[in-house]
């Protein structure tokens, strides 16, 4: 039987004042009391409102009921059984799904004609059913809450009906004070009143409207309600956008009224709230025009242009809800409930600024987290390095990614057009630190490396000139000599390393190179010491001397090397390989950028990158104390890794014009991505040993896998450009490659060479024979189509060679020959000289003086396009490799038998 409402509206709203709508009286019932969220929150709810929970309702659970700190609450099948044991209540709440909340609301209605109110959780009713549920509410005088909302809560009254407004401790937010607020976001009716504490604003009521299509208890009958509350001296609302309900509404009190969503402008589907799709003219950027219309104001309210007057002001960002409201509060004489309660400044429990020095204004000191996360941020802090979570790594990469647009390769957030700009050294750190070295651990990286190349009496020297003399490509042969780097040639080293980083671990230690560290608390046990000092067997290598020499001489700091040096006792190589490996690796390795089996690796991949370099270099220019002339001491103490690539190409000790094209070629060559036939070999054989186990895991075997998916048409096929070139300009009296009065005709050399194309492309068309070679460096499949075409590699490159004045004959022909086959109609348009090309012209450049003297023969040359290619990959490989390490699964790699295909 309807009820009767207010006078004078034209349809039935029961509540009069906001101090009524959820109180420690209301006798609550709950549909669905044993779901999933009503579990949750129902028992909070109980304690908090005095035990105002009557009954609830579970068909098929009558007998059970809900546990809760306020006592047990009774469950019953429906709602008329409840009833007819003598229980009573005004309230319902829905929990129910949305197809069957329009039932549910019907069955409370019509069995109790006592119910007041209902408050409806659920979100998504259907438009339909929701206006059938607005149809029964008026016909019944029951004012109806929702859908899609959190209920109502009350400070003075200590008192919340429905969800979870206050959180799980709701009388830590519900702090009694002056200001009601209206929501259609539960979550943030909650956070709004966290908020308002900061300026010392307490609340009286709070409201979720919730945001499905149809509000039931709409902003107009919260603002007659607020009218009539004494308790309430002002009002915030928070408004999303879709529907009319806000407009033309005028507070009689102080407002601030908080408008979102504006990025909902351009959805064609709902995103969260069902409701929150602007139509026409109730867009967010339209609610907020209307309020600031109504409160007259300039505009929005922000920090820095503090719109407001005595009616209120309107905000984007809830931030700013509590600033705004002071300043209108303020405006009306009217002061804070309280002290303010903290602020909203961020308190990171966190910090991890990756080393960088930040500007005091962002630079966030950490606090203390409340419990228990700070026993779990302390447990955190203990712990050495990252941890990766694992996953299935077929065809991805955490190291190195392709931009399909530009075709650059990027390593650990690095590209290679600007790895190509770097010392080698940082390069080949990179893949194992995560970040470009710093110049003391590119010179540590140098001396770890150079005590790897000389192979002199070494097995692996062996099996690589053995690899040669049969006739093997050069991936074939370092292959050969990798394989011999195995476990128990690493396993001292490794060890080392181990024992470094547990003995410093939580030393408090940030930088390696940090000599003035005290180290006066750490603990060497006799087993460790052992693993640092030489043995009997090692007392006539010289090269640990030499070594800790070459750290000296080149400034070299590392607290480690002190360290051990301190121990009085002729030190090992393979300590002295840890120590600097934990020099180069401490800080990632602190700052969490690289986990604690990168570091302690990482030794192992320095020996590869030396016996690789070495094992290309033939085993007659291998001896005790000198490789290919160059002493130990200079080597160790002076050079730099580019020194030691052109060595390996040349025989020859290269001056400084020389090394630079050779740290752009090895850049450029780093990475194609995970995707590129030599990442998925070293990946795959990752895959194989099982990284889920990382001890088992070979590098060596691995960066095998590298190698041996190298070939000469994946590697060697660097070869083809300067064969091209060696056709062009071998018969030429050509001297210096670098030299611009070279005193050839190049444009004369493309154009007859084109106008010799175009007549081998039309009788090659016309013999039904297809296309003519292709022309290497020349094309490319992405950068295509227009009247002239680009590669960005090859134009970085020419632009830095154009800034540092630097010339290159063959670089310059490539440029002529695009434009001629144009000109001479053997092209539709300008092909773009690609990557591929500039690569052959600083390498040909390189050695162009030896091929002409008759030292270097073409064979050479092929070798020497190879080896180089191999340089650049190995530093690929070696990021591959750790990051499969540290991510994949074990046999990730493979394909699935319903993927392969047989071909007859």
């Amino acid at each position: 039987m309807a009820k009767n409402g207010i006078e004078g509206l034209p349809y039935y709203l029961g509540v009069r004042s906001l101090d009524t709508i959820a109180s420690r009286d209301d006798r609550v019932c709950v549909l669905n009391i044993l779901g999933g969220e009503s579990r949750q929150v129902t028992p909070t709810s109980h304690a908090f409102s005095g035990g105002n929970v009557v009954f609830g309702t579970s068909p098929g659970r009558r007998g059970q009921v809900l546990e809760t700190a306020a006592g047990d609450i009774p469950v019953f099948n429906n709602v008329r059984e409840g009833l007819d044991a003598g229980l009573t209540f005004d309230t319902g709440v829905v929990y129910l799904p949305p197809s069957g909340v329009r039932d549910g609301v019907a069955e409370l209605a019509r069995v109790n004609p006592d119910l007041k109110k209902i408050v409806i959780i659920t979100e998504k009713i259907a438009v339909h059913d929701a206006r059938e549920i607005r149809a029964i509410g008026q016909a019944y005088g029951i004012d109806i809450f929702g859908g899609n909302c959190l209920g109502m809560a009350d400070s003075w009254n200590q008192a919340r009906i429905g969800g979870a407004l206050g959180g799980d401790h709701p009388a830590e937010v519900l702090l009694k004070g002056s200001v009601a607020i209206f929501s259609n976001s539960g979550g943030f009716s909650t956070t709004i009143a966290q908020y308002l504490a900061t300026e010392g604003w307490g609340t009286t009521t709070i409201v979720s409207s919730g945001k499905d299509v149809y509000i039931h208890y709409a902003a107009r009958d919260f603002s007659y309600a607020l009218k009539n509350d004494p308790r309430s001296k002002a009002t915030v609302l928070y408004v999303e956008p879709g529907g009319y309900y806000e407009q033309n509404i005028e507070f009689d009190k102080p407002a601030v009224v908080c408008v979102v969503g504006r990025w909902k402008s351009k959805l064609t589907r709902a995103v969260g709230h069902a409701g929150a799709m602007a139509g026409a003219g109730d867009s967010a950027e339209d609610k907020e025009r209307w309020f600031i219309d109504s409160f007259g104001v300039k505009g929005l309210f922000t920090p820095d242009a503090p719109h407001v007057s005595a009616k209120g002001a309107v905000v984007t960002n809830i931030a700013h809800i509590p600033s705004a409201l002071t300043a209108v509060m303020r405006l009306n004489g009217i002061a804070p409930d309280f002290a303010a309660r903290g602020n909203l400044g961020l308190k990171p429990w966190i910090a991890n600024d990756q080393g960088i020095k930040l500007p005091d204004a962002i630079a966030l000191p950490v606090v203390t987290a409340l419990a228990p996360y700070d026993e779990q941020i302390k447990a955190v802090g203990l712990q050495i390095g990252a941890v990766i979570p694992r996953q299935n790594m077929k065809d991805k990469s955490g190291a190195s990614i392709m931009d399909a647009k530009t075709q650059v390769t990027s390593v650990h957030g690095h590209s290679v057009l600007d790895l190509a700009m770097q010392p080698l050294e940082a390069n080949f750190a990179l893949p194992l630190v995560h970040e470009i070295a710093s110049e003391n651990d590119r010179a540590m990286l140098d001396i770890a490396v150079a005590a790897e190349i000389n192979l002199v009496g070494d097995a692996a020297l062996n099996a690589a000139e053995a690899a040669r003399e049969a006739g093997n490509s050069p991936n074939t042969v370092m292959t050969a000599a990798v394989s011999i780097i195995g476990p128990k040639r690493v396993e001292r080293t490794l060890a080392c390393t181990k024992a470094l980083i547990d003995l410093f671990a939580h030393s408090g230690l940030k930088d390696g190179r940090d000599e003035a560290f005290d180290w006066s608390g750490i603990e060497l046990s006799d087993a460790q010491r052992a693993l640092f000092v030489a043995s009997a067997a090692e007392a006539d290598d010289p090269r640990p001397a030499a070594m800790l020499r070459a750290v000296h001489a080149r400034g070299g700091k590392s607290l480690f090397l002190k360290f051990l040096e301190g121990l009085g006792a002729r030190l090992s190589r393979d300590a002295i390989l840890a120590a600097i490996a934990t020099t180069i690796a401490w800080g990632p390795l602190t700052r969490k950028r690289i986990s604690r089996l990168t570091a302690e690796t990482l030794p192992w991949y320095l020996r590869l990158y030396g016996v690789m370099i070495g094992a290309s270099i033939p085993a007659k220019h291998h001896q005790r104390g000198s490789l290919c002339g160059i002493s130990r001491d200079e080597r160790f103490g002076e050079w730099s890794m580019a020194q030691f690539l052109y060595l390996a190409l040349t025989g020859q000790k290269p001056t400084p014009e020389q090394v630079q094209p050779l740290q752009v070629l090895v850049g450029l060559l780093i990475s194609n991505g995970p995707g590129s036939i030599t990442s998925q070999g070293a990946k795959g054989a990752v895959s194989a040993d099982g990284p889920q186990t990382p001890a088992r895991v070979q590098i060596n075997k691995a960066m095998i896998g590298c190698l041996s998916h190298s070939g000469y048409s994946h590697g060697g096929n660097g070869f083809e450009g300067m064969a091209f070139l060696l056709e062009q300009f071998g018969g030429s009296d050509l001297k210096d490659p670098t030299d611009p009065n070279h005193g050839l005709n190049l444009k004369a050399m493309a154009l007859a060479f084109a106008e010799g194309y175009k007549l081998d492309k039309v009788a090659s068309k016309e013999s039904g024979a297809g296309e003519p070679r292709a022309l290497p460096g020349v094309h490319h499949p992405i950068f295509r189509g227009k009247p002239v075409n680009y590669d960005p590699r090859e134009r970085f490159i020419a632009d830095f060679m154009e800034k540092r004045g630097v010339y290159n004959i063959f670089h310059a022909y490539y440029r002529e020959l695009v434009q001629a086959l144009y000109d001479v109609g053997a092209t539709r348009y300008v092909f773009c000289v690609n990557v591929d090309a500039i690569i052959a012209a600083l390498l040909l450049a390189l050695l162009w003086k030896d091929y002409k003297a008759g030292r270097l023969q073409e064979k050479d040359l092929e070798t020497a396009a190879f080896n180089v290619f191999i340089y650049g990959r190995m530093i690929g490989a070696a990021a591959e490799i750790d990051d499969h390490l540290n991510r994949g699964r074990n046999m990730d790699t493979r394909t699935p038998q319903e993927r392969c295909e047989f071909v007859v």
